[in-house]
């Protein structure tokens, strides 16, 4: 199949330029208005190659639109495969979650998030990569990867912790190499400005939560009457610039009662502006959301921050929202299924800083 279609594609991206190409020459070489000199004349050869100049655009203008739907698609596969879309229930908890790029057309960002049950409990990642877009895939790509074995491999979240501090050093090791191949020696301090906030949960099944942070937002508690943050505790220095300390005790939270939710964000969250340069209140928009479901709260927030920028936003932002139904009944929404996927799929301007 590959055979046969690339000469049709040749056909296809050449044929164009050479009909109009062959035009302007026929032209040029028979016609006879070509070689008068009179106003006529010379209004004709201008309409040709006005029309053969527009033709050529209008060609260029399809084959470049194709290219970008293409790279559209793998942006899509790329997403799919890194940001992996989460089921709507994971071993009792209500899931729903959403990320919205920087870059203009792009699907894929800077910011990290997965859900996995395991023998241990339900584990949970939340992290945000410094920069945004095509060049944070590759780290991003690396902590999900490791993230997704240790989960499973590892009793301790301390030792999760640790294993996502080795993969980052091992990505960013290579890519220095990459980007330097002439050195032919590991340089000292690969990438030293690349760093990585995460946040680590740990969710029991009667609802113990314990929590592992690196430099990241906490989350917020949504109860029955208020929003409050998981932990006021200092956080851990973010992943890269430090080396994690050997002991990493896991920080035990209040537990997550039934009908209790969490919601976990990046930073681009809550400094997202508006023209005036106002920043948006998470924490206010949350507290009109209790005892919403996740796809409702996360559809409400995506509107809301679409709305206070105006559709702008300067840095990638990923939600994730948990919610303990294990006594309760799931979210089954149609309608707010829908909202979550349609407002997944939206595609913003960008104002870069």
């Amino acid at each position: 199949m590959i055979r046969i279609r690339r000469p049709l594609r040749g056909a296809r991206v050449l044929g164009p330029p050479t009909v109009w190409g062959a035009v302007a020459i026929t032209y040029k070489l028979c016609c006879p208005l070509e070689q008068q000199h009179g106003l006529l004349a010379r209004i004709a050869t201008s309409a040709v190659f006005f029309a053969v100049g527009t033709g050529l655009i209008l060609h260029v203008r399809q084959a470049l639109l194709r290219e970008l739907r293409q790279v559209r698609r793998i942006a899509r596969a790329a997403q799919s495969a890194l940001l992996r879309p989460l089921p709507p229930r994971i071993d009792g908890l209500n899931t729903a979650a959403a990320q919205l790029s920087a870059d203009r057309g792009a699907t894929v960002g800077g910011d990290l998030y997965e859900v996995v049950a395991t023998e241990y409990g339900v584990r949970a990642v939340m992290g945000d990569v410094r920069g945004h877009g095509i060049a944070a895939i590759g780290t991003v790509a690396a902590l999900l990867g490791s993230f997704r074995e240790a989960a499973h491999d590892e009793p301790d979240l301390g030792r999760v912790l640790h294993r996502l501090e080795r993969a980052l050093a091992r990505h960013l090791r290579e890519r220095a190499r990459a980007e330097h191949p002439s050195s032919g020696a590991p340089p000292d301090s690969p990438v030293a400005e690349e760093f990585v906030t995460l946040l680590l949960l740990e969710i029991h099944r009667d609802g113990e939560l314990l929590a592992l942070n690196c430099g990241h937002p906490w989350p917020y508690r949504l109860t029955a009457h208020a929003v409050i943050p998981l932990s006021r505790s200092d956080p851990l220095p973010p992943l890269g610039p430090f080396p994690l300390p050997p002991e990493l005790p896991p920080l035990p939270c209040a537990p997550l009662l039934p009908g209790h939710s969490l919601v976990l964000y990046t930073d681009g969250a809550e400094d997202a502006r508006d023209g005036h340069g106002r920043f948006f209140d998470l924490r206010a928009a949350l507290a009109d959301l209790l005892g919403n479901c996740p796809q409702a709260i996360l559809h409400t927030l995506l509107r809301s921050l679409r709305h206070h920028t105006g559709g702008r936003t300067t840095d990638d932002i990923a939600l994730l929202v948990l919610r303990n139904d294990r006594t309760g009944s799931p979210c089954t929404s149609p309608e707010a299924r829908g909202a979550v996927r349609e407002a997944t799929t939206h595609r913003q301007p960008t104002n870069h800083r």
